[in-house]
């Protein structure tokens, strides 16, 4: 069996989006960078320890758990989800009109061991006036996000430039996703 070591209702739709059949699973896991780690180092530890997390609760040796992690980088600094209105507000406005790296990380966790891929994907921003921010943060949208935004929501309209995966931008890589699940042979079984 294979399940998913997270909460976030998108990594589900995504991975059932490529046909993988899977049980979701709850973990909770620090997600907090250490003193000068870099910022994909910080987001591959992360996905791991939920992918190890979720494999110690599993009663299987032949179960797998998928872990992930995403977070938006600005410079080298980690915007993890904002707090509160205020927060989400001022990571917006420093996003504005910039670039910025979005690093995802997956980690699949099994009776084998451990691997892991990571996506760096570069999304600009166009600028942005303080009404537009405040009117985006209202909708509620940019909590529980990485940088407090949602790309598959309306920050979309925000987006003047992507390189890389939409998908990991969203909180699943999918490309190294499908990837991995290669590797664990039978557990990648896709519906249809």
């Amino acid at each position: 069996m294979l399940y998913l070591a997270s909460k976030s209702p998108r990594r589900r739709q995504l991975l059932e989006q490529i046909g993988v059949t899977f049980q979701p699973l709850d973990v909770d896991v620090p997600e907090q960078p250490a003193p000068g780690e870099k910022p994909e180092d910080y987001v591959l530890r992360v996905a791991c320890d939920k992918a190890r997390a979720g494999y110690a609760r599993v009663p299987g040796e032949t179960d797998a758990v998928l872990g992930a992690d995403t977070e938006v980088v600005l410079a080298d600094e980690v915007f993890g989800k904002p707090a509160d209105a205020g927060e989400a507000s001022a990571m917006l406005e420093r996003l504005a009109g910039r670039s910025h790296r979005v690093v995802s990380c997956v980690c699949l966790v099994d009776g084998h061991g451990e691997h892991a891929r990571t996506c760096v994907s570069e999304v600009r921003f166009a600028p942005l006036d303080a009404a537009t921010i405040a009117a985006y943060v209202a909708t509620g949208e940019s909590f529980g996000k990485a940088g407090g935004y949602a790309i598959q929501g309306r920050a979309a309209a925000f987006v003047e430039y992507l390189a890389g995966s939409y998908s990991a931008v969203m909180g699943l890589p999918l490309f190294e996703t499908a990837a991995l699940l290669g590797l664990a042979g039978p557990l990648a079984s896709r519906a249809g």
